[in-house]
């Protein structure tokens, strides 16, 4: 356990600017959503919060959605999200679409929570709290240490191949073992938020919304 342990903080500490990249360009993601939302017309924002209505509506009117079908549909989601990361890392050249596809969830969560603040207020805000926030704060940090781990395991490989030193017929199966193992973990993992979202944040949600709707 210990050395384990030692073995994690020394690959943060040899990684750590890759983690710090991924983490910046996650909130640069937020940011950029964030002014999207404050740069958009008038016109644009009401058109928006039309079908923003519409959902809300929907919601408080409808039976809820079933909790099982719910955790199915968010979870394959996030596996699919998780499983796009890892062909990426595999694929060399995909390192630009990792990194798009990070700051692209940032974006998406920045102009989600921003429109919705922005136009609701303070309800805008609880109805972000309640049902963006709980399975975000978990399944962020899960897309940022796969976006990282396909990052380094590239550079590994792009190391290989331009690296006058050594050769590609190196062993690489070792270290695509625990490149495969660190990833699925990490699929594991997503279940924790898929459930939060289907047992937790999805019913605070609609009871907030039904409460504003009344």
């Amino acid at each position: 356990m210990l050395k384990r342990s030692m073995q994690l903080v020394d690959h943060l500490k040899e990684y750590a600017t890759i983690y710090i990249f991924m983490i910046i360009l996650f909130l640069s993601g937020i940011i950029f959503g964030a002014i999207i939302v404050n740069s958009m017309g008038f016109q644009q924002k009401q058109d928006l919060f039309f079908y923003l209505e519409r959902f809300f509506g929907h919601i408080s009117n409808e039976q809820p959605i079933e909790k099982t079908q719910l955790l199915k549909e968010s979870f394959f989601y996030h596996l699919k999200y998780i499983l796009l990361l890892f062909i990426l890392g595999l694929s060399v050249i995909g390192l630009p679409v990792v990194w798009i596809l990070i700051f692209l969830k940032g974006l998406v969560v920045g102009f989600s929570v921003g429109f919705i603040v922005n136009q609701l207020g303070i309800n805008g805000f609880l109805v972000a709290t309640f049902g963006i926030a709980p399975q975000n704060i978990i399944v962020i940090p899960i897309y940022i240490i796969a976006g990282s781990i396909s990052m380094i395991f590239t550079l590994g490989l792009l190391n290989k191949l331009f690296s006058r030193k050594t050769s590609f017929s190196q062993p690489v199966l070792h270290p695509f073992v625990k490149y495969v193992s660190v990833f699925a973990i990490l699929i594991a993992l997503t279940g924790i938020p898929a459930a939060i979202e289907a047992y937790i944040a999805n019913d605070a949600m609609v009871g907030y919304i039904k409460s504003l709707y009344k």
